[in-house]
This record gives structure tokens, sequence and C-alpha cells, in this order.
């Protein structure tokens, strides 16, 4: 059934403030106006502000009376220095507020730019260890719009900025309760020109979220319900935005479970982004693609601790084969169909570094809540598995 693009339309308060729906992008404007940002700084990557959709921005933006300038100096995983130089060009252009307009790179660059305009101390200083976010002054923290123009992070809702520390090839989380985004605006129509490699590859990241923040250990059955519907909606839209990237529908929906992923790994996430945030950090790979690859080892690792999970998620899902075999055949078709490389070693990743890649995963943020216990050898031998296929 085809849907009246009004008809996925909406304002909704959770967990921050989202205008959605296609065309909402024209109220820019008035949403930085509510935030209280007169002279944005618009954060997009290098290869975004090329594009008419950047132009345009910035144009409404000067049409309403805002002084905007841009600020696209991102890599794709964004380093301290991309981070250090947007604070810098937002003092010297006076400016009150960010707009992170992009895909995750662009929305974790812009939120720390915003979150470090007013600190004393270093980006380091914050990261998520214990209380560290108590070091911020909250006066120093500039309200970020966010407009995310792929369906994959959903950091648009995320608490955290993924910064990679360039010195030690390792991604590491800036949390502060009030990184996250004052407002967003959920365009979908923004998402039409993602390529289909993009649309797999982002697609898997909010599948990814979803997966691991369900598995996760715990008693969350909120985040658990938001996850199960993410991947509800993920396996029937998903396929279509990448066969069909026209399709409003697809887009839309595809937008929500991205962002519907990122607030249910407030839970936890698991093995696949232990492994694939020293991975990327170390060959600049693409973050979502990584988790696509590493998807059905990890589940396949998971599998003694996640059984019962598996045939309630197979249940909800209407999987044609019940029980863990039905989610792992589902998640290897649907790998397949979006030409998912099947190793990491398609994807130009040697096991050189497999003692420094399982050390790093072990210390990464995300492993405490892997559904089994890491440790050492065995995220050793997972990593060389999903290099070589086994």
């Amino acid at each position: 059934m085809s849907l009246d693009p009004s008809s996925l339309s909406a304002n909704w308060n959770y967990p921050t403030a989202i205008k959605f729906g296609p065309g909402r992008i024209a109220e820019l404007g008035s949403v930085c106006k509510a935030a209280g940002i007169a002279r944005p700084l618009l954060v997009t990557d290098a290869g975004l502000a090329k594009l008419p959709m950047v132009a345009g921005a910035l144009r409404h933006l000067a049409d309403v009376g805002l002084e905007a300038k841009l600020f696209c100096d991102i890599m794709p995983n964004p380093v301290a220095a991309n981070v250090i130089a947007g604070v810098g060009a937002f003092k010297a252009g006076g400016h009150d507020g960010v707009v992170a307009l992009g895909g995750g790179s662009a929305l974790d660059a812009g939120k720390a730019i915003a979150f470090l305009s007013g600190q004393s101390r270093p980006i380091w200083d914050f990261e998520d260890v214990g209380d560290n976010w108590t070091r911020a002054d909250p006066r120093g923290i500039a309200p970020t719009v966010a407009v995310p123009t792929t369906a994959g992070t959903g950091s648009e809702v995320g608490r955290v900025s993924v910064i990679t520390d360039a010195a030690t090839h390792t991604k590491r989380l800036i949390f502060h309760p009030r990184i996250m985004p004052v407002a967003v605006i959920g365009d979908p129509a923004l998402t039409l020109g993602v390529p289909p490699h993009l649309t797999a590859a982002t697609g898997m990241d909010a599948l990814a979220h979803c997966l691991e923040a369900y598995c996760a250990p715990g008693f969350h059955p909120m985040a658990d319900g938001i996850a199960v519907e993410g991947l509800r909606l993920m396996r029937q839209w998903l396929p279509i935005a990448y066969r069909d990237g026209s399709s409003m529908q697809a887009r839309a929906y595809m937008l929500v479970a991205a962002t519907m992923g990122a607030v249910a790994f407030q839970k936890g996430l698991g093995a696949v982004h232990s492994l694939s945030h020293p991975i990327g950090a170390m060959y600049g790979t693409h973050h979502g693609l990584l988790n696509a690859v590493l998807m059905p080892y990890v589940l396949a690792f998971n599998r003694s601790a996640i059984g019962p999970k598996m045939d309630v998620l197979a249940q909800a899902l209407g999987l044609p084969q019940q029980g863990f075999d039905g989610v792992a055949a589902w998640i290897a078709e649907l790998c397949r169909d979006l030409a998912v490389p099947r190793t990491l070693a398609e994807l130009g990743i040697d096991d050189s570094k497999a003692e420094v890649i399982a050390r790093a995963a072990l210390a990464d943020p995300t492993a405490p809540t892997n559904p089994v216990q890491l440790e050492e050898a065995a995220v050793r031998a997972l990593f060389l598995q999903a290099c070589r296929g086994n």
C-alpha cells in the first residue's frame, strides 16, 4: 500500500524534539530560532558540502535572517583535530549554535564541536569513563540542531560523539547528557540520493544497533521493544530502499528505524561494535559496512546466550524459520541481497593486527554488554574467523 507522504509527517518529543517528514528541512530556520541560535555554524563533510542540499540550507538560513557559515573539514571517521579545528571556526565566527547536517561523521563532529565550544579542558578529558562528564561546564555547551542525511547511526538522538584518537588508532566516546541535539529535523527526502551501497552499509549499521541492543543482557523492556520494532521495520523496508532509492516510504521508515536503533542501544551493544570500532579506526573502513560483515560471525559466537531471545524475535518478525536458525538465515540472506562482502579480507583487512585489535576490542566500552563474556583469545579467534570466512 502506498501512503500519502503527508501521513509520514509528525512531531515527536522522544528522546528530544523531532520534526519528521518529507520537506521538513524547510523548517530549519524556525527550529534554529526556537533553540536560540542566531549565528549557526553548519557542520557537514566535504562531500556533502558540494551538494545542492547544503547550499540550499545555507541559503534558507540567510533568507530567514540567520548568519550561518560552513565548516566541512571532517574525515569519514572524524579525528580530534577535526573537532578542534571546528571549535576554532566556531569561536572565530562568533557562532552560538551548530547545525550538524549529514551522516554519522558530520553529526558526531558537529555535536562535539558544540560541546567543546565553551570548555577549557581537552577533548579526551570527557571520554565516557566513570564520571568524566561531570568535568564539563554545562553553560559552555552550545545547542545543536541535527539533520541526518543517512539512515544509519542514529547519532541525531545520541548523548555521545564517536571521535577517533589518531595517536592510538582507537575510537573514543565523548559523553555528556547535553551533547544530545536540542532538535532533530528528520527529512527522508534528504536521503533519496544515497546510493545503494551506502544505503546498505548505513542500514546494516542501524540493524546492528537494534540487534545488539536487543541481545544485550539486562532488564530493559522499553529498549527491547523499540529494538524489535526497529528490526521489523528494517526487515520490511531496507531491501526496498536498497533496490528503489526513490521510494519515500522506504526512506522514511528506514530513517525512523535508524533513530530507534540509537534509542535502543542505551541498553548496550556488543562484540559487533567492540570489533568494528578498532578495525575502523585502524583501517578507515566504513563503520556500517564493518558491522554488516561482522554480524553473522558475532551472532554465531553469541548463540549459547541468546537462544530464547531469538525465539521471540523470529516470531515477532514473522520469519519462515523459527528460533536462532531463522534469525541467522534472515541475516545471511539479507547480507547476500545487499551485496555485503562475506569476509573482512574483502575489505582489505588482513590478520596481521589480530592481537592489537583483540586487545582494543576488549577495552571498548561496548564489550561488557556482549551476551557472552569476552576474553582476548576468543575475540582474537572471532576476528580471524571474520577475516578468513571460517
